[in-house]
């Protein structure tokens, strides 16, 4: 197909309080593949109920190329052979991209602080800093959190505070141990909190079979109850134990 025939027409809302990010989106979709976009655009609701009316469609942006009605957003990126994640897809995306930060934050901190990025501190580093960011997850939206929480802990099955308390414990011990302070109080939160959630993890997955969903990026999370979580609370169990160790 020509440049000259790459033709899309592209139906969008754009009005003076509400501009659709799906049809920014869609436009410059079209864009990327080399189409030129006739751009048109939905100024009033009137106007979109009376499109969606008319081509019988319930959302906007639509998008027609040749003459076919290829359809919202979702549907051109499946058009273009781009995937579409599912709504109840799982997705291990929300935490390759916290470690990935995390791991660089540590290398990072310890470049200023010692000149050299491959440290002991740096590994130290880079676990508190995982605590503090899965803290800060959790801490997003607590009740939903306490509720995914409540289908797997072994502890908040019995005493449901302890879903809330969970991750004001863990950024507590995360930021004492990244600075180094207290570990009279953080070695101990992080041994005791890392163990009852491992063996909450290996119980329920391992050994129950459940496919549950991890609380551990917030309540809102796609990622499966497994290797992620139990990684989380081992990791707080060996910095606990290098710790004391230390």
């Amino acid at each position: 197909m020509t440049n000259e025939s790459k033709r899309a027409t592209l139906y969008r809302m754009v009005m003076p309080e509400h501009v659709c990010p799906y049809g920014l989106k869609s436009k410059w979709l079209l864009e990327r593949h080399g189409y030129q976009v006739d751009d048109h655009w939905l100024r009033t609701r009137a106007e979109t109920d009376a499109f969606k009316a008319d081509h019988h469609v319930e959302t906007t942006p639509q998008t027609f190329i040749g003459g076919r009605r290829i359809g919202g957003n979702d549907d051109l990126r499946r058009f273009f052979g781009q995937p579409v994640p599912g709504k109840d897809e799982i997705s291990y995306r929300p935490v390759i991209a916290l470690f990935g930060v995390t791991a660089l934050m540590a290398l990072a901190a310890s470049f200023a602080v010692y000149g050299a990025p491959l440290t002991t501190r740096a590994g130290e580093w880079f676990v508190a800093f995982s605590m503090c960011a899965l803290a800060m997850l959790k801490l997003q939206d607590v009740e939903s959190f306490s509720t995914m929480f409540l289908n797997y802990d072994l502890l908040a099955r019995r005493w449901v505070p302890y879903g809330y308390i969970y991750p004001f414990a863990e950024g507590l011990a995360g930021v004492l141990m990244i600075a180094g302070a207290a570990m009279w109080l953080s070695v101990p939160v992080a041994l005791v909190i890392g163990g009852i959630g491992a063996v909450s993890v290996i119980k329920a997955v391992y050994i129950d079979k459940r496919a549950i969903k991890c609380a551990c990026v917030g309540g809102s999370s796609k990622v499966p109850l497994g290797f992620v979580s139990l990684t989380e609370n081992m990791m707080m169990v060996a910095m606990g134990m290098w710790m004391l160790v230390k």
